[in-house]
């Protein structure tokens, strides 16, 4: 197949495709985003006209390769560390991998190589074992006579003897799932390097059948003191085999092999949940479930009956009263150290303040990133009679670490 072209396009960002430039196959792949709201692809006179939504990661089509650039420039490192944080992993060394710079090629690279930095650390250490069934032709009895087999097979002969024995041996579904998800990162590295690191490496892991089973590997995992250090991988190899969608970060739609999508308000949602919920605890707080018997719920109306939920929902110990108040939380991934607070948003914010909030703090706050520094304004929103909420509008510089973003909205959560 001859080079694919290189796109470069960044957040709701358009390019027009010459009707040659898609296959039918491709066209069904970037309809079926489409339906997810990834991307739009509608067709003109000239071929089709494609339009970037919040989605950044790599899609690799038959004759393209889509490359969706953030509209906010993050450093290589530090989206290592945004997104470790928001996958509650730690950030693979540098000494351990290449160093984190994203370059020409691009995010997807980083993420391959976190995984592969975290395969060769569990090959340094040893790879765990554990007992496997196996069914083999032995001279002699190990383990348990398979005494059907040795009858059907080999009529009574006692040369070679059927046995099933159970051995520790690597190849079980913690090691799999890497040696899988290894294999699936080689087509999104452009780095030949890393092409040839991962390459390597997952020679020394058994696979799979399909990275379906991988994932249903993924899903059924529960993590112990035997294999607590594959934890990390396995959040780095998920990441690849759904393609970017990952449980908390984003949902599975079963996304095929050689692309790597991240939604990226699904991810500032995640990491804003995780921020707020540390805060809080450092205020002598916690976060609390805002669905069910606590959900805002509108009935009446034709149809099912409506949610309004808050990404977080904060209690926190009020000054006056033994009675925690509430305090509504939302992620916003929106440009809004540059715009003003969308009325949709104020409406929505409102109707937090509404449900959750007491009458004498009538409070929520809007959570949204931003670059060079932090930021704090306060949106008041008076009514003829009374005000009606206070919305606190925090900025949270993507270049800094997460430890000093807990800070910062600890400030604002007091």
């Amino acid at each position: 197949m001859p080079e694919r072209t290189e796109i470069r396009l960044g957040e709701y960002e358009s390019a027009r495709l010459g009707i040659e430039q898609l296959t039918s196959r491709d066209v069904d792949r970037l309809h079926a985003l489409q339906d997810r709201g990834g991307l739009t692809l509608t067709p003109d006179r000239t071929g089709w006209r494609l339009k970037a939504d919040a989605t950044v990661g790599v899609l690799i089509l038959d004759r393209i390769r889509l490359v969706l650039e953030p509209k906010f420039a993050i450093p290589g490192a530090q989206l290592m560390r945004w997104l470790a944080y928001a996958l509650a992993a730690p950030v693979p060394h540098q000494a351990t991998a290449r160093p984190w710079a994203t370059d020409h090629d691009g995010y997807a690279d980083l993420i391959a190589a976190a995984l592969l930095a975290e395969c060769q650390a569990l090959l340094r250490d040893g790879l765990r074992r554990d007992y496997v069934r196996q069914e083999r032709l032995e001279p002699l009895v190990r383990g348990r006579l398979d005494v059907a087999a040795q009858a059907t097979r080999r009529y009574g002969q006692l040369d070679q003897l059927h046995v099933r024995t159970f051995d520790r041996e690597p190849d079980i579904w913690d090691n799999r799932v890497l040696g899988t998800a290894l294999k699936a990162a080689l087509p999104l590295a452009r780095n030949p390097d890393l092409a040839r690191a991962l390459h390597q490496t997952a020679a020394a892991f058994s696979h799979a059948p399909t990275p379906g089973a991988a994932l249903r590997a993924l899903d059924r995992v529960q993590y112990t003191r035997l294999n607590v250090r594959y934890h990390a991988a396995h959040s780095w190899a998920c990441l690849l085999l759904r393609g970017g969608g990952v449980t908390d970060i984003l949902a599975d739609h079963g996304a095929t092999a050689e692309s790597l999508l991240l939604a990226m308000p699904a991810l500032w949602e995640s990491v804003v949940r995780r921020l707020v919920s540390q805060a809080a605890a450092a205020n002598g707080g916690r976060t609390v479930p805002a669905g069910g018997a606590t959900g805002i719920t509108v009935r009446g109306d034709l149809g099912n009956s409506s949610t309004f939920r808050p990404d977080v929902l904060v209690s926190l110990p009020a000054r006056a009263t033994a009675q925690p108040r509430l305090l509504p939380v939302d992620a916003k991934y929106k440009r809004y150290d540059r715009q003003s607070v969308g009325a949709g948003d104020v409406h929505q914010l409102l109707t937090y303040i509404a449900g959750y909030a007491p009458d004498d703090t009538p409070t929520a706050v809007i959570i949204h990133p931003q670059q060079g520094g932090y930021t704090h304004r306060t949106l008041r929103v008076v009514g003829p009679a009374r005000t009606l909420g206070t919305i606190h509008v925090l900025g949270i510089d993507t270049h800094a670490t997460p430890d000093e973003a807990v800070t910062i909205v600890r400030s604002a959560l007091r």
